[in-house]
């Protein structure tokens, strides 16, 4: 049998009036029961927070809190709301335009309680199915298949938050990183979640399954990453300089939860960290040595080829190696 556990689920929102309802209605539908909703409201002009207070009225005996986030984007949003999930709960990032199946937290309860105990943690994510603005399916998210590991986390984000559940031992190792996270203004929540947790010898699973409605419209935060267009745009970020910001942010993010890596792992973020700052050629060279990867051979030779040019060193996004 399937063992409950208590999940707080953190929703940022932010002028979401027009989808935020339906995806309330689908977290009341889970059948997975036991869980409390904190939504952190950055500054809604719309009337968002009158679709969530009408919400809790009509779900007396539910925990929902209604907070003022941080009013600096939607990650710190999220970050911001690791602090209040409760020792022993797991914790569920969610979109306020998505669509819950039913099946969202009990699939994750059931594949965690399987996995059986981790002692830093599990993270298990699942695929969505994409989906257009009035929810009619489009297609299943990409399959991966390359193993989660910390050596993919360093240098590829493919741990959707929208579909995550991380388990209380590893909220707990969230919390914990949560600071150095925020003042290093890490890129992404997720990508920094898988980091952690797989950096400090956690489990990551990736489900196959398809447990979130992701729908796509002109105020997606990230969009879908399935077409040609999307995936030529991410391959392109690798050697636009940006991509070597973010990398620099995580390791900022990862070097202030050093402690909380596993000794191997601390060697290959010091490792990495001198293979960024590198010069171009030899960037490659030790990236290559290092055996980080993506989850393509396409966007690993990317990664390669942007760091031989010297795309993900510092300063780089004037088109010159510095």
């Amino acid at each position: 049998m399937t063992r409950m556990m208590p999940i707080a689920i953190l929703l940022a929102s932010c002028n979401g009036e027009r989808f935020i309802g339906t995806q309330l209605d689908s977290l009341a539908g889970q059948t997975h029961g036991d869980w409390r909703l904190i939504v952190s409201d950055d500054g809604s002009s719309d009337d968002t927070l009158g679709v969530v207070r009408r919400f809790a009225a009509a779900h007396p005996s539910r925990r929902i809190e209604i907070r003022q986030g941080p009013r600096a984007g939607a990650t710190q949003n999220f970050l911001s709301m690791i602090d209040l999930v409760e020792p022993g709960e797991a914790l569920a990032f969610c979109d306020q335009d998505d669509v819950w199946l039913p099946h969202r937290l009990s699939r994750g309860v059931a594949a965690i309680t399987a996995s059986g105990p981790s002692g830093r943690g599990v993270l298990h994510v699942t695929r969505t199915t994409i989906c257009d603005e009035a929810l009619k399916v489009l297609r299943p998210a990409p399959l991966f298949t390359r193993p989660p590991a910390f050596r993919n986390a360093l240098v590829q984000a493919c741990t959707p938050a929208n579909t995550m559940l991380v388990d209380p031992e590893g909220a707990a190792l969230l919390k914990a990183g949560r600071n150095g996270a925020a003042e290093a203004d890490v890129i992404s929540h997720d990508w920094w979640a898988y980091q952690l947790i797989a950096g400090a010898g956690g489990r990551v699973i990736r489900d196959p399954a398809q447990t979130v409605l992701y729908r796509q419209h002109r105020g997606n935060v990230m969009g879908r990453n399935d077409t040609a267009r999307a995936i030529l745009a991410r391959l392109g970020q690798l050697g636009a300089g940006d991509f070597g910001d973010w990398l620099r942010q995580n390791l900022a993010a990862l070097n202030a939860a050093r402690d909380l890596l596993t000794p191997e792992n601390a060697h290959v973020l010091e490792e990495f960290a001198a293979a960024l700052g590198s010069p171009g050629p030899l960037a490659a060279a030790r990236l290559a040595r290092l055996g980080v990867y993506r989850q393509t051979r396409a966007g690993t030779a990317a990664l390669m080829l942007a760091a031989a040019a010297g795309r993900l060193r510092s300063g780089t996004r004037d088109g010159r190696d510095r």
